[in-house]
């Protein structure tokens, strides 16, 4: 029987995957036809590029899956919902369910494998045996490559006496196996052992915001990851267009999750860190704690807008331009009065320049036509309308009103903003915060910036009346150019035909179906980057949805940023304010999220701790315990029987050394937790080990400090020196393992940890 029910599934597998290489096949063809159309009306260009960005994205879902497409199988009962499946099965209808749908080339489209995200997938993961819904058997898939290795089935109809000899008594082998398995440094999807608690999340509606809590290990990652994947399935045609942005706390960690979108058929989403979210500007260097806690209060946007207000100045006293023969004076008063005309209009600073040039051409126009055109007996201006326009035009070419407008109202960017404040914030902050922020105008951005740099950007606004005569004056070349063209085509067809009979001569040319100003149009570069592409090089792009991991950390001013990218308040926020460590980050959900939409958020939480072993758990949580007596940890789902330990030294690099040799797993991946400023000592010592600012997770053995850990998980950890840790950080370190925890320490350790020690919770 076993060999019967894994020959069955292995020759449903050669099926599936034979669809697979036609399909994938058939789309490189239809892709490659349609790029080789060249010069095609614009309507036909159109099509061809939805065409080509459709079936590109197939293949990429295609080439993405290949390795591990079919997972499970569902077994209905007589009586289960019968739509759309591959039947056969006696008892009922059976369902393949996999990463992507795949259907059969007949008539009818025939699915031949389920789409995870599909409602007749939803009972694979939410099905019991009090509550069936419909089934009488689950059935979990593993494969290798294209080959089936293993099955597992759950009955879920107890009165069905049918056994097939692959049945997990307890339903949770494949849960188990996925659990205990060794990392790669990368993390994998849960699509085949999503929980029920994880599929409500997932599947959650698409609106407003919601709030996923979680304590270490409860796969909140996880979950936001694979509510991405189903929100585009979801809502493919708005999502495609506008794209899915993902927020994470460092690179490292957008390494780290960056392979589980592909591997569910997505790959039209942005990841990004809050310091890349500022087209054209790269954060490369640190702050300090109070630096950042500066930079991030919410304050700072008003500090900004004065900064940019303190650009908009007043002569002192007076600023003379010469005209012809005459001088005129621009004085406070009359320029206080054009400046507060052109705040009132409430335009950002750049875009209301153009208002301020009106004001200032309009009031030195007045002061010279009323120097000149004032008759000397009665006092009337002599001037007519025409004479005052051309004074205006005169003016307006004066290169010393210019001068002076670009003095009392100059254009700004925002790096130059920013950094000038940064170079010089006396004027806008106490002493004790421009110490903390102050730098020199030449230093790298860091990640806190990036939110000053976005907040100065729409203070500013983009002055675009330059870009665009420049592309008016382009496409104006570009017709001129079309026309010479078609100038050609006419002679060429005056002289071809000159000694031919009228009749004769009737046939079309370029110059007799098509005008210059069509032909330039079909000769404009198409723009074939997909949304996620363009949203990256767009800073005012509005997503579709945005996800927001370690949410508790981002500050006042990185959520500005953010709610900036979804004016339609889209989004998906996961963190834990327990394992809140930046000086800057907000920690409450109700702190962040009020500004924005009050109360009208969602708020759930994670309970289960599939990650980290009971025993590491118990020693974990005595940590923010310590400072809160009612703080509840996750619950561990499973034990190892292996208790952390610990040891203190006097020599810090060799305990490390030769704890190291003794953690690292045959398989999987260590990771060594320390002070930052321990990094240098110990990797001179570690042979092989990997650190810096984008540590290389795949290795076997890697350097970390606690806030470049997060979110992350190894088969084994040893945290260093716990005492040098705060205690959010500490909290973090303690849990990124799966299997084992070590930890080593010269100086006093930290009293929840001592006590754990006196407890006997810790063997030593």
């Amino acid at each position: 029987m076993p060999d019967d029910e894994l020959r069955s599934e292995q020759e449903f597998i050669d099926v599936l995957y034979a669809r697979v290489d036609a399909l994938r096949g058939g789309t490189e063809a239809s892709v490659a036809d349609a790029l080789a159309q060249g010069n095609t009306p614009m309507q036909a260009r159109l099509e061809r590029d939805v065409l080509v960005a459709e079936r590109s994205g197939l293949l990429a879902a295609l080439n993405a899956v290949d390795g591990s497409l079919c997972f499970g199988r569902i077994d209905l009962a007589p009586d289960g919902s019968p739509s759309g499946g591959r039947g056969g099965h006696p008892s009922g209808t059976t369902h393949h369910i996999g990463r992507i749908g795949i259907r059969d080339d007949d008539a009818a489209h025939t699915p031949i494998l389920i789409d995870w995200r599909a409602p007749v997938a939803r009972p694979f993961y939410l099905a019991t045996g009090h509550t069936p819904m419909g089934l009488r058997r689950r059935r979990h898939i593993t494969t290798e490559g294209r080959t089936v290795s293993a099955l597992h089935d759950e009955i879920l109809d107890l009165g069905d006496r049918e056994r097939t000899g692959h049945e997990d008594p307890t339903g949770d082998a494949v849960l188990l196996a996925a659990l205990n398995s060794a990392r790669t440094g990368r993390m994998n999807d849960i699509v085949q052992t999503i929980q029920a608690e994880q599929d409500r999340i997932i599947r959650a509606p698409h609106r407003g915001v919601l709030v996923v809590e979680g304590g270490p290990g409860t796969g909140k990652t996880a979950v936001a990851l694979h509510r991405a994947a189903y929100l585009l399935y979801e809502h493919r045609e708005l999502l495609a267009k506008r794209a899915v942005l993902i927020v994470g706390p460092n690179p490292a960690f957008l390494g780290y999750i960056g392979e589980v979108l592909p591997a569910l058929g997505e790959t039209g989403v942005l990841l990004a860190t809050v310091g890349e979210l500022y087209p054209g500007v790269t954060a490369t260097a640190s702050d300090t704690p109070a630096a950042a806690a500066v930079k991030g209060r919410a304050d700072m946007a008003e500090v900004l807008a004065a900064v940019v207000r303190d650009r908009q100045t007043l002569p002192d006293p007076v600023i003379a331009i010469e005209h012809d023969r005459d001088v005129l004076m621009l004085d406070s008063g009359l320029v206080g009065v054009a400046r507060e005309r052109t705040r009132d209009a409430g335009l950002p600073h750049n875009v209301a320049r153009e208002h301020f040039e009106g004001h200032i051409l309009n009031a030195l126009t007045d002061m010279l036509a009323e120097r000149i055109g004032t008759d000397p007996f009665d006092g009337s201006n002599l001037l007519d309308p025409s004479d005052i326009t051309q004074i205006r035009d005169e003016l307006a070419e004066n290169p010393e009103v210019w001068a002076a407008v670009d003095t009392l109202w100059p254009r700004l960017t925002p790096q130059r903003l920013v950094a000038d404040f940064l170079a010089e914030p006396d004027r806008h902050l106490d002493a004790s915060d421009a110490d903390a922020v102050r730098r020199p105008v030449t230093r790298a951005w860091t990640v806190s910036d990036v939110p000053l740099l976005d907040e100065a950007a729409e203070l500013l606004g983009v002055d675009d009346r330059v870009a665009r005569a420049a592309v008016e004056q382009e496409r104006d070349r570009q017709i001129a150019y079309a026309q010479g063209v078609l100038d050609v085509s006419y002679a060429s067809r005056t002289y071809e035909f000159e000694d031919k009979d009228e009749e004769d001569a009737e046939v079309l040319s370029a110059h007799d179906i098509i005008d210059a100003e069509r032909m330039a149009e079909r000769h404009e570069e198409d723009d074939h980057r997909s949304a996620a592409e363009r949203a990256a090089a767009d800073r005012t792009w509005a997503f579709g949805h945005i996800i927001v991991d370690e949410a508790q950390e981002l500050s006042p001013m990185a959520w500005r940023l953010l709610m900036r990218r979804s004016p339609t308040r889209s989004m998906t926020l996961v963190g834990d304010p327990a394992q809140t460590a930046e000086a800057a980050g907000v920690g409450s959900w109700a702190d962040i999220l009020h500004p924005y939409v009050e109360d009208r958020w969602e708020h759930t939480r994670l309970a289960v701790n599939y990650r980290t072993p009971s025993e590491i758990m118990e020693v974990a949580a005595a940590v923010p315990r310590a400072g809160r007596p009612d703080f509840e940890p996750p619950s561990s789902v499973r034990s190892t029987g292996v208790r952390p330990w610990l040891r203190e030294t006097a020599d810090l690099a060799g305990t490390v050394e030769k704890s190291v040799a003794e953690l690292a797993p045959a398989e999987g991946r260590l990771a060594v937790i320390a002070p930052r400023g321990l990094h240098p000592e110990l990797a001179a010592r570690l042979d092989g080990i990997t650190a810096g600012a984008e540590p290389d997770l795949t290795r076997a053995v890697v350097l970390l400090d606690p806030r470049q850990s997060k979110g992350l998980e190894f088969d084994a950890v040893l945290v260093v020196e716990p005492g040098s840790f705060g205690t959010s950080d500490l909290y973090v370190a303690l849990t990124r393992a799966t299997q084992t925890l070590g930890i080593v320490h010269t100086g006093e350790l930290p009293r929840a940890l001592a006590d754990a020690v006196r407890a006997g919770t810790l063997a030593d």
